[in-house]
C-alpha cells in the first residue's frame, strides 16, 4: 500500500512514497520504478536499469521490519532522485551496491550512524538524470497521474515482466558481443600500417567491451530475481546456502527453494539443463511453480510429476534435473524424490556421510517418477544439496570429485553457514558453471509440531 506523497521541498517534489515489508512489496517497487522512470522521460535502458537497481537492493535489504522507498522529482538540474532509507543497522551485500553501482554510477550509500542515540539507520539513494528533451515539457501532475492508474499486478505478471526484461537486456549483449567479434575480426585484417584506422577501431573495441560488461550485469542482477529472497526460520532446522554464478558470460538455470509446509520443512535444488537467457527463464517457472505445488501439501514424488508435466506442456523440448528432499516437522525422518540430480549428502553424528542415491529420470521427458524414499534422522544431522557446477571438473571422474566432497564436508564446520563458505572457497575457484550450496542441520524441535508425520 503507498502512502501520500509529502509536499514538495524546494527544488524537489516528491512523487511517491512507498513501505516495503514483504517479497510482493518489492515486485510493486519494481513495477513503480519502472513506470515512474518512463514517465519522466529516462530512456528504455534506463528504465530497465533503474527497476532492476530497486529490485535487486530492497531484495538484499528486505526484513521484517519496514524500509521505505522514496522517488522524487529535483527540478535544476532535472533528475529522478529514488531513495531507499531504513531505521535499523541493516546493510547492502558488497556484491548487490557493486552491480547496482556498474548500472548507476550516481548510486550513494549511507551506512547507519551505529551509535545507540541515533536512529536515523541507513539510505542509498540513486540519481538518473533526465534528457534534456524531456525535462522541457515533464510535468508533474503527469507523472502522478499515470501513478494513479497503474494498477497492482498480480506476482506472475510481475514475473512476466522480468522475463520480458532479461530477454531485452540479454539480446542486447548478444548483439554488441557480436559487434566485438566483428570488430575483431576486422582488426585482424586491417593493414598493420595503417596506424591511424588501428588507434580507431582500438577506442570502438574498449567502448563495446565496457557496454557489453554492464549489459552482462544487468543480465545478471536480473537472474538473482528469479532467486529466492530469503531462507524460511523453521523450528529444529539450521539452513544456509550460497549461490555463485558462473566466471564465463553465460547465462545458467541454477535454482534452490524451502518451504515450509502442513507436512515438514521442503527442500529443493534443481539445474535447468542448457545455458542461455531461456534456460534462465524455464528456470523461474520451475521454482515459482514449486512454490505453488507445495502449498497444496503433496508428496515430492507427486510434486515432480506435477513438475515434469507443466514442463512439457509450457516448454516443450526443455528438460531439468530437481531433488527434492521433504523433512517431517518433527525432524526424525526425511524423505527424498530426486529427478535426475546429484544425490544430497547425509552426515549423521558418530556415522560415516553417505549419499542418499535413489532417483527417477530427468523432467521433461514425461516419464513416470518413482516413489520418494523415506530414511530415519538421527539429532544432529546435516543434509548438503549441490549443483554439479561445484564438483564437475573435465579432467577427474565425477565419482571421485563427490567423494573428495563427502571428505571435505565431513571434515568441515558443522554449522550451515561457515560450511557453505568452505566448500565454495575449496571447490568454487572461477567455475565454469552456475555454483549452489544447500545446508542444513536438524534437530528435533524443542516444543512438539501439531500434526507432525
Amino acid at each position: 500500500m503507498n502512502v501520500p506523497a509529502p509536499r514538495a521541498t524546494a527544488g524537489v517534489s516528491a512523487l511517491l512514497v512507498t513501505p516495503l515489508s514483504t517479497e510482493h512489496d518489492i515486485f510493486a517497487l519494481r513495477r513503480h520504478a519502472k513506470t515512474i522512470a518512463s514517465a519522466v522521460g529516462l530512456d528504455d535502458r534506463d528504465q530497465v536499469r533503474l527497476a532492476t537497481a530497486v529490485s535487486e537492493l530492497g531484495r538484499d535489504l528486505l526484513r521484517p521490519a519496514a524500509m521505505t522507498a522514496v522517488f522524487s522529482l529535483q527540478h535544476e538540474p532535472a533528475a529522478l532522485r529514488t531513495l531507499l532509507q531504513w531505521r535499523d543497522d541493516r546493510a547492502p551485500s558488497g556484491e548487490s551496491l557493486t552491480a547496482v553501482t556498474r548500472l548507476l554510477p550516481q548510486t550513494r550509500h549511507e551506512p547507519a550512524p551505529g551509535r545507540p542515540d541515533h536512529f536515523d539507520g541507513g539510505r542509498i539513494e540513486i540519481v538518473c538524470p533526465i534528457p534534456e528533451l524531456a525535462a522541457r515539457d515533464l510535468k508533474v501532475e503527469q507523472v502522478l497521474a499515470l501513478l494513479e492508474s497503474d494498477s497492482p499486478a498480480s506476482a506472475i505478471d510481475d514475473l512476466q515482466a522480468q522475463s520480458r526484461d532479461l530477454i531485452d537486456a540479454l539480446q542486447e549483449a548478444h548483439a554488441q558481443r557480436d559487434e566485438l567479434e566483428r570488430l575483431n575480426e576486422e582488426l585482424t585484417e586491417t593493414n598493420a600500417g595503417v596506424m591511424a584506422l588501428y588507434a580507431e577501431l582500438t577506442v570502438e573495441h574498449k567502448d563495446v567491451v565496457e557496454r557489453f560488461g554492464q549489459e552482462h550485469e544487468l543480465a545478471l542482477a536480473l537472474q538473482r530475481t528469479f532467486l529466492p529472497a530469503s531462507l524460511p526460520q523453521s523450528p529444529g532446522a539450521e539452513l544456509a546456502v550460497r549461490y555463485l554464478p558462473a566466471a564465463t558470460t553465460e547465462i545458467g538455470g541454477d535454482f534452490y527453494e524451502a518451504v515450509t509446509t502442513a507436512q515438514g520443512l521442503l527442500l529443493a535444488v534443481g539445474d535447468v539443463v542448457g545455458h542461455s537467457l531461456q534456460a534462465a527463464m524455464v528456470m523461474g517457472e520451475i521454482r515459482h511453480a514449486l512454490r505453488a505445488y507445495a502449498a497444496q501439501n503433496l508428496p515430492p514424488h507427486v510434486l515432480l510429476h506435477h513438475l515434469d508435466h507443466l514442463l512439457g506442456l509450457h516448454q516443450p523440448g526443455w528438460t531439468a534435473t530437481v531433488c527434492i528432499v521433504l523433512v517431517d516437522a518433527d525432524r526424525t525422518r526425511l524423505h527424498v524424490a530426486n529427478a535426475g540430480h546429484l544425490p544430497p549428502l547425509l552426515l549423521e553424528p558418530g556415522k560415516t556421510p553417505r549419499y542418499l542415491r535413489e532417483h527417477g529420470p530427468l523432467l521433461g521427458l514425461g516419464l513416470p517418477q518413482p516413489v520418494a524414499v523415506s530414511h530415519r534422522l538421527a539429532p544432529g544431522s546435516r543434509l548438503v544439496m549441490i549443483t554439479d557446477g561445484l564438483v564437475e571438473s573435465r579432467d577427474t571422474d565425477l565419482g571421485e570429485r563427490l567423494e573428495l566432497l563427502s571428505t571435505v564436508v565431513a571434515q568441515g564446520p558443522d554449522e550451515p553457514e561457515p560450511l557453505c563458505a568452505h566448500l565454495v572457497d575449496a571447490f568454487g575457484e572461477d567455475p565454469s558453471d552456475d555454483i549452489i550450496v544447500f545446508a542444513a542441520r536438524l534437530h528435533p524441535p524443542r516444543t512438539p509440531v501439531s500434526g507432525s508425520v
